[in-house]
């Protein structure tokens, strides 16, 4: 008997609704007067956190051989563009992350990635406002957009205070929130607590028929975002969801090497008790950083899971031609 594995899992519709999708962003970035870049996905780097897992191959190129990795995100080097002066940029691109599948995951997606040269993070959110905006208009009547705090919606699902860490008053709420998993997972750290809490407790109640922005995340969460200004316990970064889907992550943009280079020493750090895959630091990334990178805001999103909301498809396989089962 003749398998139909070969067959896609995407209708030809949901296909033509990604094609206009990704031909109304390029129409929208061409308008900004924001250039379309390219950057390599298979790199000598990786980035160091954590929480993202990675692919990596095997360069060789008799008598050589070099480890590379598919890009979890085009992140370093479209700053090294950034750092070389080509001003604001975008890129629709092929992104890899490992140990993920599911009705929202697909290990290979599609990932937007912009960057705007002088804009803080709040005139980087009103542009994610209008871009998510035109996207929709051929879908669905999307409600006025949510922006919130990240400490002030914390709070107002768990009541904890999310800058203050006490892992015996998370413990309890944990237990009494009927989630006892989270002791042995989070343990002490208050990071892996706030990012159990938060999709457990606070994500599915964001963004019902409507754009929901969360920003000023906790410093402990400030990956590649820069300490605000007037508040150093949290960090200038913003997540992105509709109905309760993230959709993507934003920061105005750490500049400082240094301060970067500890980041990763962290993270390694990290990886290394926790017996993660070691990485080692880019190398070439971090040299932008210290030749300069200018004054800056960035934004992914994820092209796949958006086109899924958007269509009202019930999983991310519905609006892939093939997803990982079938590749």
């Amino acid at each position: 008997m003749i398998s139909d594995d070969w067959r896609p899992t995407g209708s030809l519709e949901h296909l033509r609704q990604r094609a206009r999708m990704l031909a109304a962003i390029r129409r929208f970035f061409d308008e900004s007067n924001v250039l379309e870049v390219e950057t390599p996905l298979l790199c000598h780097g990786i980035g160091t956190d954590p929480q993202l897992a990675f692919f990596s191959t095997e360069f060789s190129f008799h008598p050589n051989r070099q480890t590379l990795y598919l890009q979890t995100s085009p992140e370093f080097a479209m700053k090294r563009l950034l750092a070389a002066g080509y001003g604001s940029i975008y890129q629709i691109c092929k992104a890899f992350r490992n140990g993920e599948s599911g009705r929202f995951h697909n290990p290979e997606f599609t990932l937007l990635e912009w960057y705007r040269v002088g804009f803080d993070l709040f005139q980087l959110m009103a542009e994610i406002d209008r871009l998510i905006q035109v996207v929709a208009k051929p879908f669905r009547a999307l409600k006025q957009t949510h922006a919130v705090n990240y400490q002030e919606i914390f709070r107002n699902y768990t009541g904890l205070d999310p800058l203050t860490f006490s892992a015996s008053i998370y413990r309890e709420f944990a237990e009494s929130a009927d989630l006892p998993e989270a002791v042995s997972i989070c343990e002490n750290d208050h990071a892996l607590w706030l990012d159990f809490l938060f999709s457990h407790c606070v994500q599915p109640h964001l963004g019902e028929d409507r754009l929901c922005m969360v920003y000023g995340f906790p410093a402990c969460q400030s990956s590649l975002a820069r300490l605000n200004a007037d508040n150093l316990a949290i960090t200038d970064r913003v997540e992105v969801f509709i109905d309760g889907v993230e959709l993507g992550n934003g920061f105005y943009e750490l500049c400082n090497a240094d301060e970067q280079e500890a980041r990763f020493d962290k993270e390694i750090e990290f990886r290394a008790c926790n017996g993660l895959p070691p990485v080692d630091k880019d190398r070439r990334f971090l040299q932008a950083l210290e030749s300069g990178l200018p004054d800056c805001s960035g934004m992914a999103i994820g092209l796949d899971r958006l086109l899924m909301v958007m269509a009202g498809a019930e999983s991310i396989g519905q609006v892939l031609a093939f997803p990982v089962d079938r590749a």
